[in-house]
């Protein structure tokens, strides 16, 4: 019963994820600290079911690329792909689920203009506001 309860609650904040800004979205786990690990912990038991995680194909390609590659991961969670590869990757989230974890909305990252060579989205890109949040990717990426 505990499980359908937790699955119900996945179910409830993804829709709320979708169909809110980023900013409504660190509101949520702002006054809800519980529901960002109960949305993680969802999120890893459907990514179990699935006959690949594309966090392992990211990280498959990254691992092609020249290390010196500078990554930012919008939405990085547990922060797998850091964890995985030798590129410097700033990582970033809403909640920190571990120290390497900035805490941001992704519409407004700490980085400087033009400063990554890589932008990921890994099951991230979720949210009313998809414009700013790929508009500030754009400003972060090197151009060319």
């Amino acid at each position: 019963m505990e499980e359908r309860l937790l699955a119900a609650r996945f179910r409830y904040i993804n829709e709320r994820l979708y169909t809110g800004s980023s900013r409504d979205a660190a509101e949520l786990f702002k006054s809800d600290p519980d529901a960002f690990q109960i949305y993680h912990r969802g999120f890893a038991q459907q990514v179990g079911r699935w006959p690949q995680n594309p966090v392992d194909r990211i990280v498959q390609r990254l691992r092609k690329r020249s290390a010196s590659l500078v990554v930012a991961d919008f939405g990085c969670g547990d922060c797998k792909i850091a964890d995985s590869v030798r590129n410097k990757v700033h990582c970033f989230d809403l909640v920190p689920l571990t120290p390497r974890v900035t805490v941001c909305d992704m519409a407004e990252v700490p980085l400087a203009d033009e400063s990554v060579d890589i932008a990921v989205f890994c099951l991230s890109l979720m949210g009313t506001n998809l414009q700013e949040i790929l508009e500030e990717a754009n400003r972060v990426l090197k151009q060319g």
